[in-house]
């Protein structure tokens, strides 16, 4: 694609008057180009648009979006308008792109690897900052893993493409999202997108995320001999299946094919399988009650998170999975090298078990059911004893006083900041508003 903009060109910033000069093309696509510029001493990305795109209703979307701000911090949202002497047309500047944050597209091909914990925070990220858009009464209309990027290491993740967002409800023409992540309604051409369908294409992403895989690609893919435009429309709209519906086993994935989601799906615990089944069945036929809402994947990547535990021949993440442990009566087996799981300490406070691996923290949400979901800043922590490497114990790092009994001993004793107590089964430990329980 030829550069609209030249190397070293200057633009203005419409309601600052900032100038911002064009210091690298970074890629091009439908609408237009991308390029990193420097404004106010700091880099930013510059999207230009190319003639056919750069409308009169692109550019009052635009200021709509700019008026509004980024509904989270993971949006790199639009944040001025910029025009450019004797270059026709107009662009936007946004938050540059980290270059640690990396396209989800490489986690399907395994040239980037990421940790089950990791996968955990990108799915609280996602559910997170898409709860937030939707709360403004803006859907995204476009969400597929091209216009998410992650950071490997943290599970970090970055939304781009944010010129795209409209009022939910808007029938004005627009974007309709990309192939396999649209809403089955909108392949038929029933509905135009919202947040209903988004829900869909969100549902979609974090499968793709822990499955590596489509929700509905399995046998009635494999026959397909043309994959024309009516077989895409009957596969992803017309009559969509769920790989695992349980009361339909039609589409199942076939080895050899899928053998990403036969190998993943059974690694992780029961409640997430479950909300896929019903956002792939119930979600499928029922836009508007079957749909898993984001605050429902949030809780479930915290749980999902808090259930981790590590294999302790090849240290691999497993799952704590409580309804496997209750009906085969041992936690299994790790899926890397068949060894026997042994459980750890787990702490059972309020609603949550979480386990406590010695890398494990408390946060807020755990101890106090007000809190919101933040893991910025952690309460308690695992610590091992600085004499006996064979002791473990939990850490008060909160600024607060709590207050712990034992089995043995149900005298309350306090548990001041910075001091740990020793973990043991039947501890008690009161955190305030709630009461936790060591167990093994």
């Amino acid at each position: 694609m030829s550069q609209v903009l030249s190397i070293g060109r200057h633009a203005t910033t419409l309601s600052s008057r900032a100038d911002c000069v064009v210091l690298e093309f970074l890629g091009g696509g439908g609408q237009g180009e991308v390029y990193r510029a420097r404004l106010n001493d700091k880099d930013v990305a510059l999207k230009w648009y190319l003639p056919n795109c750069a409308t009169p209703r692109q550019r009052a979307s635009l200021e709509f979006l700019i008026r509004k701000g980024p509904p989270a911090d993971r949006f790199l949202w639009p944040l001025e308008l910029a025009t450019a002497a004797n270059v026709p047309d107009f662009g936007y500047v946004m938050p540059l792109r980290d270059p640690r944050f990396k396209g989800i597209a490489g986690l399907m091909k395994r040239s980037i690897d990421v940790s089950f914990r990791a996968l955990t925070v990108a799915g609280f990220e996602l559910a997170h900052s898409f709860l937030h858009l939707h709360s403004k009464g803006l859907c995204y209309r476009d969400i597929s893993f091209g216009n998410v990027f992650l950071d490997p290491a943290t599970g970090s993740i970055l939304i781009c493409d944010n010129d795209n967002v409209a009022v939910d409800g808007d029938t004005a023409g627009g974007i309709l999202g990309t192939p396999r992540f649209m809403a089955p309604e909108v392949v038929r051409g029933d509905s135009l997108p919202s947040i209903q369908t988004d829900l869909f294409s969100l549902a979609v992403l974090l499968f793709y995320l822990f499955m590596v895989h489509h929700p509905l690609e399995g046998a009635r893919e494999l026959a397909i001999h043309s994959f024309d435009l009516a077989a895409m429309t009957r596969l992803y709209g017309a009559d969509p299946r769920f790989v695992f519906d349980p009361r339909d086993e039609s589409n199942r994935p076939v080895a050899g094919y899928h053998d990403n989601v036969l190998a993943f799906w059974p690694l992780y615990p029961q409640f997430l399988r479950d909300l896929f089944i019903r956002a792939f069945t119930a979600g499928l036929r029922d836009a508007e009650h079957g749909r898993v809402r984001e605050g429902e994947w949030r809780a479930a990547m915290v749980r999902l998170r808090d259930s981790i535990l590590y294999c302790g021949g090849c240290g691999a993440e497993n799952f704590y999975d409580a309804d496997a442990l209750r009906s085969a009566g041992d936690p299994g087996k790790c899926w890397t090298c068949r060894a026997p799981l042994q459980l750890p300490y787990r702490l059972r406070v309020g609603r949550s078990t979480v386990m406590l691996n010695h890398d494990t923290a408390i946060f807020p949400h755990h101890i106090d059911e007000r809190s919101a979901n933040d893991f910025s800043q952690p309460v308690a922590v695992v610590t091992r004893h600085p004499q006996n490497l064979s002791i473990w114990g939990l850490k008060n790092v909160s600024r607060d006083r709590w207050s712990f009994s034992k089995s043995l001993d149900p005298r309350p004793m306090e548990l001041l900041p910075g001091q740990s107590v020793t973990l043991e089964p039947g501890l008690h430990i009161n955190f305030g508003r709630l009461e936790g329980e060591v167990r093994l």
